[in-house]
């Protein structure tokens, strides 16, 4: 790639746009996926993401644009159902809650793409865009005027989501620091793990419908995993790895356009490289630590 092609990628408003959204997205995820890797529940994430498939196929049936807060609330609701499902089958002691897990999310995901391939051909609505995201058709959607700048919708979307995860962590942080590391004393304390984690998972299904244009259904997961795996092998305390979380963000989001750009690919399957070669490379330094 020549100093041109580089010129050309920072002075073209798409392009910044375009990282923008990807490092709102990836940053949306990566900061409830951190408490989520914390507390070993990255399957959980695995299930969300795919699980809200259907939810977001039906909402999209019943509004017929992809701007409808009925998608938000049927994505909410099928993320809900998926959990409430996975819990009641190891409540039961019948199943084990991996076996339940991957049973019910592959499930939903089933349900989702049959529900995608029956109706979407009567709708404008594409099934590889919602599994595998298309960030450079969403960009040029519809704009919004803010403070006299004319703003993808999509930034809007993505940004929010990435507030939400960052409010949530404002909120409820002492809860969810003690419910990862101790639900025992959590428990004891009365600050109900259960609900934190209830809410937990609603931020993580909320941040996945926002992130299912810029990604995809599918790739939304490593999302949630790679900048908190990356973030964990650099850091032992939650705000510095919450840190990593948003550098690996911005990284990610560069050298995701910088590929793109190079290969003529999917930008969202694009960031996902980059963010796994970051974390190759985070995890060679911490082992040649290690090793010294």
């Amino acid at each position: 790639m020549n100093w041109e092609i580089w010129q050309d990628l920072l002075q073209s408003p798409t392009s910044l746009w375009l990282m923008l959204a990807s490092a709102f997205t990836v940053m949306a995820c990566g900061v409830p996926g951190t408490f989520l890797v914390v507390r070993r529940m990255s399957l959980a994430g695995d299930a969300i993401s795919h699980s809200v498939l259907p939810g977001i196929v039906i909402g999209f049936l019943i509004s017929g644009t992809l701007d409808s807060p009925w998608i938000l609330g049927g994505a909410a609701l099928s993320g809900w159902l998926t959990v409430m499902v996975i819990g009641w089958l190891h409540r039961s002691g019948s199943v084990r809650e991996d076996a339940a897990t991957g049973i019910v999310f592959t499930a939903m995901f089933a349900i989702g793409v049959v529900l995608l391939r029956l109706y979407a051909g009567k709708v404008d609505l594409d099934p590889d865009c919602v599994l595998f995201g298309n960030l450079e058709t969403a960009i040029h959607g519809a704009r919004v005027g803010v403070f006299g700048l004319d703003v993808p919708q999509i930034v809007l979307v993505t940004g929010g989501a990435a507030v939400l995860g960052w409010a949530m962590v404002g909120l409820i942080y002492h809860r969810l620091l003690v419910g990862s590391f101790d639900p025992s004393l959590a428990a004891l304390t009365g600050q109900a793990p259960r609900r934190t984690e209830s809410i937990l998972l609603g931020v993580t299904a909320l941040v996945v419908v926002a992130a299912f244009q810029t990604v995809g259904a599918v790739m939304s997961v490593a999302l949630l995993v790679l900048p908190a795996a990356s973030g964990l092998l650099m850091c032992r305390r939650v705000p510095a790895i919450l840190g990593a979380v948003a550098g690996h963000a911005v990284i990610s989001s560069i050298g995701g356009m910088v590929i793109a750009t190079w290969a003529g690919c999917n930008l969202g399957a694009s960031v996902v490289i980059c963010g796994a070669v970051l974390l190759v490379l985070v995890w060679a330094v911490s082992l040649r630590k290690r090793n010294r």
